[in-house]
């Protein structure tokens, strides 16, 4: 039996899929509702507050909000009557009436500004509330409340999407309002600048300020758009460019940035993937090949924004035709060996792969090399050994299906902000995060279990978690047998590492090693993340070594929701 439900829309019979709305089935349809609290973006749920997606339902004395609405077998639905669209337009007007002047519009290309301009609504019957002061205390973004209407959407995105909890709404009635912490200044607050809240606000009450005048005047407007790969850290999250004219330079610059819908960030940023991009424009980035000049030598003692002083602008074809002329008479000279590479994480994929085929097939060399390979050699060198395959098992968006989430040596609040995200939208859903690490990290907030333990004290406290495990038969028997060897060895080896015993090893209490164990041994779905903190170090490999068995003996591989990231 069919899970989709048949109903009526303006008339056509159309199918909703479970869990559609009326809203989300009449935008496949190509029928355009307007909308403002709501964001069609994944990570983003309805709340139906704003009322600008009102729809008539046949039998329902009043109008439905389609954003939240699902439609029942048999319904009847009456998009473009009358009677919604003067309710839409009315809505509209009424928060036309608190909004800045056209001429001071903080974002000329706003959503708002685009539905008032579409339902031909260009002044209000309504009193003119005050306007709240602008707040332009934070480097990155400005706060201009007078332009807000409430519709939460930079609370959702900020608490559930991006899960810092910065923005909420304080007070009631007429004195309700955007607030960052317990009203601060956005500059003062616990906010980490990600931006989400920028992307999301439909009316331009929050904007980056690199597009805003002095006075708060602005316009999402950009000449071109380039869809690129954030440059940053490796998570691979997609991002769009917004290009326009310099008014001092009269050359091309990033306006602003967007995440763009990849399948690492679904539109998230950080704040150096949103804010970090001042260095395109630095003077000290070079955008033209340099040769040095003959007689200079080669030293730091120069100032990189005079190169000048030690080389000449040269053409790409000069440049390379002397970096290639110089790598073939090293070669030509002493052969392939006497050249290596070592290439970058900060390249995609298809670059590292050319880059090696220049160096084995070009050079004729076998000496090349990569960073991650150095970070991560000690867990490579287990993985290999253990599992036959030095790559991840699972992806980190894999957290979605995970009850049991295991963080080991790894800071992604940090590092990598975006993936985190992922960790804190499953501790929040009711995942259990566990969070392994001597330091204090911002993930101890959404962590059920923080063990803060002795440095270098990882193999002791795995192995007596592994001890718990097997004393009290919490291991998948069915998937050792089947996929794993050398189980009983593993068996004896661990009998000493008591929890008692590693308590005074890795200061960890032994009740709460065995908590951790249960936890992890009994979930549906757990998945392993470690970081630099377990493979970095005198005994990574070992570390790397723990965490594997932990898993393998668990059966937690193999499965939505389970597997093994470094």
């Amino acid at each position: 039996m069919s899970d989709t439900i048949k109903f009526n829309l303006d008339g056509r019979e159309v199918t909703a899929e479970p869990g559609e709305t009326i809203w989300q089935v009449a935008k496949r349809q190509g029928t355009t509702i307007p909308h403002l609290c709501w964001k069609d973006a994944p990570g983003y749920r309805a709340d139906g507050n704003c009322r600008a997606c009102m729809v008539e339902i046949d039998g329902e004395r009043v109008l439905a909000a389609s954003c939240v609405r699902t439609p029942a077998p048999g319904m009847v639905v009456k998009s473009q009557t009358s009677r919604a669209k003067t309710a839409r337009k009315m809505v509209i007007e009424l928060l036309v009436a608190d909004q800045p002047k056209p001429a001071d519009a903080h974002d000329t290309q706003s959503d708002f500004n685009k539905w008032a301009k579409a339902m031909n609504v260009k002044t209000s019957r309504f009193p003119r509330d005050t306007s709240p002061k602008p707040d332009v205390s934070h480097p990155a973004m400005a706060v201009n409340l007078d332009a807000c209407i409430h519709c939460n959407l930079c609370v959702r995105a900020c608490r559930e999407v991006q899960v810092n909890d910065v923005i909420g709404m304080a007070h009631r009635g007429p004195h309700e309002k955007i607030v960052f912490d317990f009203d601060d200044p956005m500059g003062a607050s616990t906010c980490v600048a990600c931006g989400e809240c920028v992307q999301a606000c439909p009316t331009g009450a929050l904007m980056p300020k690199t597009i805003v005048d002095d006075k708060g005047r602005g316009g999402r407007v950009a000449d071109r758009e380039v869809d690129s790969v954030c440059p940053y850290c490796g998570v691979g999250c997609q991002i769009t460019y917004k290009i326009r004219k310099d008014k001092k330079t009269g050359k091309d610059a990033i306006a602003w940035v967007e995440g763009a819908g990849g399948p690492a960030n679904e539109n998230r940023l950080c704040v150096k993937g949103r804010f970090g991009f001042d260095y395109v424009t630095s003077p000290e980035r070079l955008t033209k090949p340099l040769i040095r000049k003959s007689g200079k030598p080669k030293g730091i003692n120069m100032d990189p924004r005079k190169p000048q002083t030690h080389f000449r602008e040269a053409t790409w074809k000069e440049a390379l035709e002397l970096a290639a002329g110089g790598l073939s008479a090293i070669r030509d000279a002493d052969g392939g060996k006497a050249l290596a590479g070592f290439g970058s994480a900060k390249c995609s994929n298809e670059e590292a792969y050319l880059f090696q085929k220049m160096v084995r097939t070009g050079f004729g060399s076998n000496n090349v090399d990569h960073c991650t390979r150095l970070c991560h050699a000690s867990s490579v060198a287990a993985l290999m050994e253990t599992i036959g395959s030095g790559a991840v098992t699972a992806p980190f968006t894999a957290v979605r299906d995970s009850d049991v989430i295991f963080v080991i040596g790894a800071n992604p609040t940090e590092n990598h902000p975006v993936a985190a995200t992922y960790f804190k939208q499953a501790a929040k859903r009711g995942a259990d995060l566990i969070v392994l690490d001597p330091r204090g990290q911002a993930l101890k907030r959404h962590a059920s279990h923080m063990l803060q333990f002795k440095p270098g004290a990882d193999v002791s406290m795995l192995n007596a978690m592994m001890h718990v495990i097997v004393e009290e038969k919490l291991y998948d028997q069915q998937y050792i047998q089947a996929h794993t060897d050398g189980f009983e060895k593993l068996k004896k080896h661990l009998k000493k590492f008591t929890p008692e015993a590693m308590e005074k090893v890795c200061g960890i209490a032994a009740d709460e090693l065995r908590t951790v164990a249960r936890k992890y041994a009994r979930a549906e779905a757990a998945i392993i993340f470690w970081g630099m903190g377990v493979s970095q170090h005198t005994h990574g490999t070992d570390n790397a070594r723990c965490l594997i068995s932990l898993a393998l003996m668990c059966g937690q591989t193999g499965r939505a929701g389970t597997g093994l990231h470094p």
